[in-house]
């Protein structure tokens, strides 16, 4: 209609509430807070409990850096306490979660209606065609399954190794573990540290004992010394077994063969998880339709999955996350838009 003009703004949602995990507890807050605050939002942010401190470290930054006094506030304490008070606070507006698809579930029945930004749990699983580079293909592999302990969301948590190559492959991912160093984060040369905690490490175990007892073999590694456990190799995995289709969060990566890329896509698609995935060929022009047919957020092409530069897109489908992630999209999601329509009046002569 020509006698109506709309006007559409981007305003704050209000208050936004940010619950982040234990790993990269300064990362993944600042990625929460700065497109909150930047789209004109005030924040509580719910730290994990095992990392709050770097929170409350980087909330003075804020302040120091003339943020007011009640923009940015930070609240502590077990999430089994004070979770469902805070996410279902009549005051509350929007909920950025990262952390497990089962604690997401339930920080969703929780909200109720009002919008949500989650990143939750994947099985990230690396396809590799017997055309692949095998030397690219470990490296890749190796540097995603075991940095930071595997204690990541966006990592190679599965290899499906197509056809015949599964053993060349194994062969290279071995030699390449024998050189990591496990130890103290704190000194140099160390590759991999020691799991969160005693929970941690004791759930990585029961996985590592129910692949065993189902036929697997450890290839490399297995030990574990407290929260230490030594990078894992698994050969001979099937669906059954938990390392299969549960995310980890371990320095344990299963090997499953399969013996074509059909078998392969019905793997990494039968997962309730759709993260991200890899996808390792000298074809392209195969790759890219291997990457068309996978149900996850995003596809690297010869590469390990990353979460990538901040204006990139970062977001998973079915169980893995609702919304993307990234600056740009962040700062979208934690506005709404207000449409002003403004009716003209017929003041023709």
């Amino acid at each position: 209609s020509k006698d109506k003009i709309a006007m559409v703004y981007r305003e704050p949602v209000g208050v936004a509430l940010a619950i982040t995990p234990s790993n990269y507890p300064l990362a993944i807050p600042a990625s929460k807070v700065a497109p909150a605050l930047i789209a004109g939002n005030t924040v509580v942010l719910k730290p994990a409990t095992q990392g709050a401190i770097s929170a409350l470290h980087m909330a003075e930054l804020f302040r120091q850096a003339g943020v007011p006094a009640g923009v940015l506030n930070i609240v502590t304490g077990a999430s089994s306490k004070i979770g469902d008070g805070l996410v279902g606070h009549p005051r509350v507006s929007l909920v950025a979660f990262t952390g497990s698809t089962d604690v997401g579930r339930r920080v969703a029945q929780a909200a109720g209606t009002i919008p949500l930004q989650m990143e939750l749990s994947g099985k990230d699983a690396a396809i590799v065609l017997a055309d692949a580079d095998v030397a690219l293909a470990a490296r890749e592999i190796v540097a995603s399954a075991f940095a930071y302990a595997g204690q990541r969301c966006p990592a190679v948590k599965l290899v499906l190794a197509v056809g015949d190559i599964a053993d060349v492959l194994i062969g290279s991912m071995v030699t390449l573990v024998a050189r990591l160093v496990v130890g103290d984060p704190r000194q140099d040369g160390v590759d991999v540290p020691p799991l969160i905690s005693d929970a941690a490490a004791d759930r990585v175990q029961l996985f590592l004992e129910d692949a065993v007892r189902r036929g697997a073999k450890v290839v490399c590694g297995g030990e574990r010394n407290g929260r230490f456990v030594q990078p894992t190799i698994l050969d001979g995995v099937t669906e059954e077994m938990q390392v299969a289709s549960e995310e980890l969060l371990g320095p344990v990566l299963p090997v499953m063969r399969v013996p074509d890329v059909r078998a392969a896509l019905h793997m990494a698609n039968g997962s309730r998880y759709g993260l991200q995935c890899s996808v390792f060929s000298r074809n392209i022009d195969r790759a890219m339709y291997i990457a068309r047919q996978l149900q996850v957020g995003t596809v690297q092409i010869n590469g390990r999955p990353t979460r990538g530069p901040d204006h990139f897109p970062s977001h998973g489908v079915k169980e893995s996350g609702m919304g993307s992630l990234g600056a740009n999209h962040s700062i979208l999601a934690m506005t709404r838009a207000r449409t002003i329509v403004l009716n003209l009046r017929d003041q023709h002569p």
